[in-house]
């Protein structure tokens, strides 16, 4: 058909059809992409200089917000327990789905984690976040209860060399453990009858020398639907 009788063709149709098919069009693209958030991939601005890439999420603009974070302008981006305390992320791998939390504080003093009075770190049961296997978590400040369960509290426990690193809750009884699929992924406890403070240690290989251990609570997070 040549270019004179494609013009003649269109201008054959009505006027009114072709508005009323392009309308159609584009409410049909609008609701697809922005009345199911989940379908939207488009990532969130930086916080401070870190990426924050799909799905995670710091507002209701961009990501996805179940994968919901927090950007404070002052110490940059933040994770959110069940609990509501405010953990500073320190990386990000989004190609692993995984990021690392700074772990609490620890009190010198008293040997206590800064999280002590919620009961630690916990996420909600249905959070697409978990906590990963990578985890080597060491309880501090221990009630001889402990000596029951089958973590490592002896004497070459990798917690003993903590306490000589760090020369906090040096010569309390400690226990060590690495997370794993028979432990819940969603929690690390810690309460005054029990063990009062905690720290973390990502993807500690054995034999590892002191100044090459990475402090942190490693989670990892499952693609949406």
């Amino acid at each position: 058909m040549e270019l004179s009788q494609c013009f003649i063709f269109l201008s054959s149709i009505p006027f009114t059809s072709i508005m009323v098919s392009f309308i159609l069009f584009v409410v049909s693209l609008f609701l697809m992409t922005f009345a199911h958030p989940s379908l939207s991939t488009n990532g969130c601005p930086k916080c401070g200089t870190m990426r924050v890439p799909y799905p995670l999420s710091t507002s209701e603009n961009c990501g996805n917000p179940k994968y919901k974070l927090h950007c404070n302008t002052t110490t940059g981006l933040e994770f959110i327990s069940a609990e509501q305390v405010y953990y500073t992320i320190t990386s990000i791998d989004s190609k692993a789905r995984r990021l690392v939390l700074r772990p609490p504080l620890i009190d010198q003093g008293t040997c206590q984690s800064s999280d002590l009075r919620v009961g630690g770190f916990r996420l909600e049961d249905d959070s697409p976040f978990n906590i990963s296997s990578r985890n080597t978590v060491l309880l501090l400040n221990c009630s001889e209860n402990i000596l029951l369960s089958p973590l490592d509290c002896s004497s070459s426990s990798i917690c003993r060399r903590f306490e000589e690193k760090e020369s906090v809750c040096a010569g309390l009884l400690c226990c060590s453990f690495l997370k794993d699929a028979s432990m819940t992924n969603h929690r690390i406890r810690v309460r005054v009858e029990g063990c009062s403070a905690y720290t973390s240690l990502v993807n500690l290989t054995p034999g590892a020398l002191i100044d090459s251990w990475k402090f942190g609570i490693e989670l990892q997070w499952v693609q949406p639907l």
